[in-house]
């Protein structure tokens, strides 16, 4: 898992942002990793598209500098494709992945670099929610208190992507590219990346998958996060880890804090698991009614999950206008 503290740094960047269809919460933590190389961003409105919300996790491997390009910049790319004036949503996604990646090869000079990071990305328009993932950080949603997935991990051991792997002149050992790495899609890692190849048909391709969704009155939430969490709990865990405590009346970036200290490892002798640097969003679905409805759905009809204290501020903190951590708007 690389190198590791002799303590691990569990202060949190946390932060929220809310209007009448959404109350999101955030947080990340470097951990036991020597550095911080994920990214976040969480955009309520699009400044070019208003009526569109876009939420990424980026985990960033051989340093940041991908994650937080792509965080910053990659909406911007989405939005400029024509398919997506053009209403197709789905092609706008998997051709701006490529954009930015093309981006930062050839005008960012960054071919020379080990750098990469995985891409989970959730567009919601007109009720209408896309899911792009290129990597293996996760997305999955709340339906009426019922796991709907979004997104597949990109593992070097899957069928289809050893076989890309293979096909594009390299190989899979030990469940890595080439010994190497253990995810099978990303932005940058540019040393997998030839030029007599078609970006989808690469060792390690930023081609994501998309995944569409029609949004309904009972979709009650989202969470977008690194494999930090994923390693160490299932979406089934995950998903009763938050809407428990959203039905104990907690808010969203508190609940993203809580699930990253029930997955931090008590030392880093774990074999990996809990060390990793950890990031979630967390978007809950208002429907234009107040939190406190969502938090009364939860709490009404929760069955046995995880407990926690249930105790918790009555008055939420003053709202923001749409917002995100990383990304220039």
């Amino acid at each position: 898992m690389g190198q590791t503290l002799s303590e691990p740094v569990t202060a949190k960047e946390s932060s929220y942002c809310q209007n009448k269809k959404y109350r999101v919460g955030s947080s990340c933590m470097q951990g036991w990793r020597i550095n911080m190389e994920d990214s976040h961003t969480h955009i309520l409105a699009l400044p070019d598209d208003p009526k569109a919300a876009f939420f990424a996790v980026y985990d960033g491997h051989g340093g940041a500098t991908v994650a937080q390009y792509a965080g910053k910049h990659l909406h911007k790319f989405i939005l400029k494709r024509p398919e997506y004036n053009e209403n197709d949503i789905e092609k706008a996604l998997k051709l701006g992945f490529l954009d930015i990646d093309y981006e930062m090869l050839h005008n960012e000079s960054w071919g020379e670099q080990m750098a990469g990071s995985t891409a989970v990305v959730v567009l919601v328009k007109d009720n209408m929610l896309y899911c792009a993932n290129a990597g293996d950080s996760r997305a999955i949603a709340c339906v009426n208190g019922q796991l709907e997935t979004l997104s597949i991990d990109h593992k070097p051991n899957n069928e289809s992507e050893s076989k890309r792997i293979i096909e594009g002149g390299g190989w899979v050992q030990f469940n890595r590219v080439n010994g190497n790495l253990a995810l099978s899609r990303a932005l940058g890692d540019f040393v997998f990346k030839r030029a007599n190849k078609k970006p989808e048909d690469q060792i390690v391709t930023a081609y994501p998958d998309v995944e569409t969704r029609l949004i309904q009155p009972d979709w009650e939430f989202i969470v977008l996060a690194c494999d930090g969490i994923w390693d160490v709990m299932t979406n089934e865990d995950v998903l009763q880890f938050c809407r428990t405590r959203i039905g104990q009346g907690k808010q969203p970036e508190e609940i993203c804090e809580e699930l990253m200290n029930h997955c931090l490892a008590p030392d880093c002798q774990m074999g990996g698991l809990g060390g990793d640097n950890m990031t979630v969003v967390l978007v809950c679905l208002l429907h234009d009614k107040p939190y406190s409805d969502l938090i009364a759905r939860c709490g009404n009809s929760n069955r046995s999950g995880y407990g926690g204290d249930t105790g918790h501020s009555d008055t939420p903190p003053v709202a923001t206008e749409a917002s995100d951590l990383n990304a220039e708007l």
